[in-house]
């Protein structure tokens, strides 16, 4: 029997005045992948925040529950130490933070939230220099700001750095194709696919197939209007590359 990792219900979201999220239900169970596609403004990055708890959202209505507790109203802060990790669509730069201080303190701050003793320097650098490897980035960006100067590929992949070390239990992606070449794009589906486990869940946001050619979905949801339209296999992605978000005029019933 599969266990429900996640279960959000009717959830209800308001940002800035404007109702962005109508009543949207999904379960998500341990060891699956569930790709959310969907048209510009259909809720999709909104869903990602809300459940990784951005202030800025208001949750009017409905619950978010992971591993059988409800988190609606719990801090980002505690919701990242339960194993919540988003991955942002544009990775923002951090002037004057080492790469290395910052991913070092964000795992130590998980391992003291989970009472585990703290890695040292020397500890900590050999850790993330065999997690460098896997995912195909030069050491140097260790000593380097946070994202500062990094191309679009470079800062998608220090985000799969971070997913690496703090092996969250649900690990949300948006658009974390966007800005990729062909290379980079293999490569971050590679890593994603190595560091998946049955124990996790993953949802993947993207507009496009081409991240689903290399990281397979157990189920493609299309978002519109703030909730869940269709849900099907790997297969409607597919569907909706040849034929446009007009699929959710020829599935959906009036």
């Amino acid at each position: 029997m599969k266990e429900a990792l996640m279960n959000i219900t009717n959830l209800h979201v308001q940002v800035d005045g404007t109702f962005i999220l109508k009543g949207l239900n999904l379960v998500v169970n341990k060891g699956e992948i569930h790709a959310i596609m969907g048209p510009n403004g259909s809720g999709k990055s909104t869903l990602a925040k809300v459940i990784a708890g951005h202030p800025s959202y208001k949750v009017l209505d409905g619950s978010i529950v992971v591993n059988g507790q409800n988190i609606t109203e719990i801090d980002p802060e505690t919701r990242a130490h339960m194993g919540i990790f988003l991955a942002f669509q544009y990775p923002i730069e951090i002037p004057g933070v080492s790469n290395i201080e910052f991913l070092r303190l964000a795992y130590n701050c998980k391992r003291k939230a989970h009472n585990l003793a703290e890695l040292d320097p020397l500890s900590f650098f050999q850790l993330v220099n065999d997690k460098l490897k896997m995912i195909g980035m030069d050491s140097k960006f260790l000593n380097r700001n946070v994202n500062e100067g990094f191309s679009g590929g470079e800062k998608k992949k220090n985000e799969i750095l971070q997913m690496s070390l703090l092996k969250p239990v649900i690990s949300l992606l948006d658009e974390t194709d966007s800005g990729l070449d062909i290379d980079a794009l293999r490569i971050i589906g590679d890593s994603i696919n190595e560091l998946f486990s049955q124990q996790q869940s993953m949802i993947l946001i993207t507009h496009y197939q081409r991240l689903l050619d290399y990281v397979q979905p157990h189920f493609v949801h299309i978002m519109h209007e703030g909730q869940i339209k269709l849900t099907g296999d790997a297969s409607l992605a597919k569907e909706l590359e040849t034929n446009g978000y007009h699929l959710l005029n020829m599935k959906v019933p009036k």
